[in-house]
């Protein structure tokens, strides 16, 4: 009889609703990584993308064959600015940098993510050799979803720096990330939902 493939999204860290902030601790993880810098709407971001999804299939292909299927999970991204606010409120794009992840499943490791990218060097994807494993601490977050364009989440993620956290008794640490529950080639833009996830103290 054939394991059920496991959905990875089937986590506490996955769910999210609008209009609520919610806190969580998030477990420490591990994930394919891939870095950047500007506006996420230039070839830049997308090239960042397609050097991440090879390597995430054929990890997910290689522990097929090893008995345990799971669904590649969706994409996410950690952002930051020098200054948070051309984030959260100014949306000045050119000064951004953030880092592309795809969640690695906890029974997989360093060893099999080489393999994976070996497995993918033929394929030639661009910045295949960028692709790192990166572990992850976030402990203690706040989260909501956001459903909508991507240009309209600042007034929310103002409102969760300057409001939510402030009046709970915490601050916004390390970067803030970003889950994308929906595929944004696929989804129009109001339909889109995104986890806004920040790491506090």
């Amino acid at each position: 009889m054939t394991a059920a493939k496991v959905d990875l999204k089937d986590d506490d860290a996955y769910r999210a609703h609008r209009g609520e902030f919610r806190m969580l601790t998030v477990p420490d993880r591990a994930y394919l990584a891939v870095d950047g810098h500007g506006d996420p709407n230039t070839a830049a971001f997308a090239v960042a993308v397609q050097a991440l999804y090879p390597v995430a299939y054929a990890l997910k292909f290689a522990s097929k064959d090893a008995g345990r299927d799971y669904v590649v999970p969706p994409l996410e991204g950690l952002w930051w600015a020098q200054d948070m606010d051309a984030f959260t409120r100014r949306r000045d794009k050119a000064v951004w940098e953030w880092t592309l992840l795809l969640l690695v499943p906890d029974w997989l490791g360093a060893d099999d993510v080489a393999a994976a990218v070996e497995h993918t060097r033929r394929k030639a994807p661009p910045r295949l050799d960028d692709v790192r494993l990166q572990q992850l601490a976030e402990g203690r977050c706040m989260q909501t979803l956001h459903v909508g364009p991507f240009d309209d989440e600042g007034p929310v993620l103002h409102r969760l720096h300057h409001e939510v956290l402030p009046g709970a008794g915490f601050v916004p640490t390390g970067k803030h990330h970003e889950v994308y529950l929906t595929d944004p080639r696929r989804t129009a833009p109001e339909k889109q939902r995104t986890i806004l996830r920040q790491p506090i103290s």
